[in-house]
Formats: structure tokens, C-alpha cells, sequence
């Protein structure tokens, strides 16, 4: 139902046969359905027809009356009386053949899966009238993508350098982590035990080590020493989890960790009026 709103309100010129097929795949499945039902139908009605055949023709006067119940003879099973009238000529070993044909219930569901096969070609892969699972897959993922994406801009636009706060849950830290080694690892290290940037598992700081402050510093950059700004690459959920992850290094002392720099800061602290942010 989804696949088939977008898809009307992308094209609403769309024919009705168009709209249907992303919709109505119930209705094919009733189809199929009836179509086997009625496959099956013709078959115990054409073995009825030589059940009654058998019955009243000239050659039933000459015949035993078949002791059968009506189930026993549309199943298509014999009396262990009857085995002898099924007893073909051959024998070997002395082991006797007998003429048992497929039950018609078999028969018809052979029928059945060969008529759904038929319609399943015809209305997926001649007329394209339905969709594949893997397209049904891909468009459904495209509108969690859009449903997602609406999500996270939601709630990161509740999130700023006043509201802020420190995340000490596992899955935002691991996100943290995540982001931190695609965005800012080439200057503070893979541990955070600096390079071109300061160390960010000490506690000195060079522009404040409060949550807020680290996420004023990631937001806004330091240009003057070469940091840029990550507003533009990184929406303020993503940087919370960033600052989140930096301030969890605290302590570590990571090999080959640079030396300290700026002025000692209890982390988490709030900042002072004349400092703005992390490194």
C-alpha cells in the first residue's frame, strides 16, 4: 500500500491497471486460488463422469457392484478385495504388478501448481502486472530511508548547544565511535591521542571540556587553527554522539598520547562565560 501511494503521488497519470498492480496482489492470490479450485473441480468432475460410466454402462452388468464408498472411488482408492481386477499379466519373481493410477487429489494438485505456474509467469514476467520481492524490497527500503531520515531530523532539531547533553548510552557511543573514525581521526588519532589536533583523552583542554563546549567547537570549528566546521557534513544529533564519544576517552592514556595543552578542565563541567568548546 505504501509503494502504491508514492508511486501515485509521483505519477497520478497513472492507468487503473498501473495502480493495481503494486495494490491489489490480494486479489491476484484469490485468482490463482480459484483457478487451481477450479482445476480441481474439472478433475474429480471428469473422474465422477467415469466413476458413473463405469456404473451404468454395458460393461458394469458384467462387473461385481463396486462396494466403494463415493470417497474411496474420487480418492482413487481399491479394496484389498479388488487387488486381483488390478493384477497386471507380467510377473516377476513372482511379484504381481498392480494397475493402481495416481490418486485424482494428486492429480489435481499436480494441475494446480502447473496452472499457478502459468499465471504466476503471465502477470509477473509477461505482462509486468506485479512486482518482484526484490523490487517490493528495494522500494520499501527507500521509504524507510525518507521515514528515517524525517526521524532523525526531528529529533535533532530539539538538540543544540544549549540543550545538549552528554549520552552515556552503549548504541550512542558505538555511533560516536563510528563517526569520530571517519571525521576525525586524521588529526586526533585513531585512540584520540592527538597529532596535528590536541589530545582528547587528557584534561586539558584549548576551548572548554564541558559536553557543551565540545559540541560548540565541532559545530562552529576553530579556523584560526585549522579546524573546520562540521555543521554543514554533521546533523546536531550526530555531533552530541561525536562529543558523547570524545569525553569518554577520558583516562584512557592511549600510547604515544601527545602532550598536554591548553588549561586543566574537569570534564563535563560547565564551561566558563569566555570559553566556547572542545578541541
Amino acid at each position: 500500500m505504501n509503494v502504491l501511494l508514492v508511486n501515485l503521488a509521483n505519477d497520478p497519470a497513472k492507468s487503473l491497471w498501473q495502480l493495481q498492480t503494486g495494490e491489489e496482489l490480494f486479489l491476484v492470490i484469490i485468482a490463482i486460488i480459484l483457478m487451481i479450485g477450479m482445476v480441481l473441480i474439472g478433475v474429480l468432475a471428469l473422474n465422477m463422469l467415469m466413476i458413473l460410466r463405469k456404473a451404468v454402462g454395458p460393461e458394469a452388468a458384467a462387473k461385481p457392484a463396486d462396494s466403494r464408498t463415493l470417497w474411496q472411488r474420487m480418492a482413487g482408492l481399491h479394496l484389498l478385495s479388488q487387488e486381483k481386477e488390478l493384477m497386471m499379466d507380467h510377473a516377476y519373481d513372482d511379484i504381481y504388478e498392480l494397475d493402481n493410477p495416481t490418486p485424482p487429489w494428486f492429480m489435481g494438485l499436480f494441475y494446480g501448481t502447473i496452472a499457478f505456474g502459468v499465471v504466476y509467469l503471465l502477470i509477473f514476467h509477461v505482462f509486468d502486472a506485479g512486482e518482484l520481492q526484490l523490487d517490493e524490497y528495494k522500494q520499501e527500503v527507500a521509504i524507510a530511508e525518507v521515514q528515517r531520515e524525517s526521524y532523525i531530523k526531528k529529533v535533532a532539531g530539539s538538540i543544540n548547544e544549549n540543550t545538549v547533553a552528554l549520552a552515556t548510552d552503549a548504541k550512542s557511543l558505538e555511533a560516536g565511535k563510528t563517526l569520530y573514525l571517519q571525521s576525525c581521526v586524521a588529526c586526533h588519532g585513531q585512540q584520540g591521542q592527538g597529532g596535528v589536533g590536541p589530545n582528547l583523552t587528557d584534561e586539558y583542554w584549548l576551548h572548554g571540556g564541558s559536553v557543551k563546549s565540545v559540541f560548540h567547537t565541532i559545530t562552529e570549528g576553530v579556523p584560526e587553527k585549522g579546524m573546520m566546521s562540521w555543521k554543514k557534513q554533521l546533523n546536531p544529533l550526530q555531533v552530541q554522539q561525536i562529543a558523547s564519544f570524545i569525553l569518554s576517552l577520558q583516562g584512557t592514556k592511549p600510547t604515544g598520547a601527545k602532550e598536554p595543552q591548553g588549561d586543566k578542565e574537569v570534564p563535563n563541567a560547565t564551561p566558563p562565560a569566555d570559553k566556547v568548546a572542545v578541541r
